[in-house]
């Protein structure tokens, strides 16, 4: 994924948060997201996402990261998906 990513975070907190959930989503772990739009998504990670910084139209810089999940239901479905978007996730086991 290239596009610049809708938000950027730069306070220790916002990161903090970020890499906390990059620990909860290693390689092919099986897991059910909850998005802060309210839906669901559940399949295996790819590959762990890392922190990447980013710079807006405005040449600001700030980090942010992606996430890949194969869905479980429609194993050809990708889904890639902004971390800033997962407001839980829950550990379901491994691929």
């Amino acid at each position: 994924m290239t596009e610049a990513p809708p938000h950027l975070y730069t306070q220790q907190a916002d990161i903090a948060r970020l890499e906390a959930m990059i620990l909860q989503l290693p390689d092919e772990a099986v897991v059910r997201l909850e998005l802060n739009d309210g839906g669901t998504i559940t399949g295996t990670v790819a590959v762990r996402p890392a922190v990447q910084l980013f710079r807006d139209a405005d040449g600001h810089e700030g980090v942010n990261a992606v996430v890949r999940i194969d869905d479980r239901h429609r194993p050809q479905v990708a889904h890639y998906l902004w971390l800033d978007r997962i407001v839980a996730v829950t550990a379901l086991g491994t691929a």
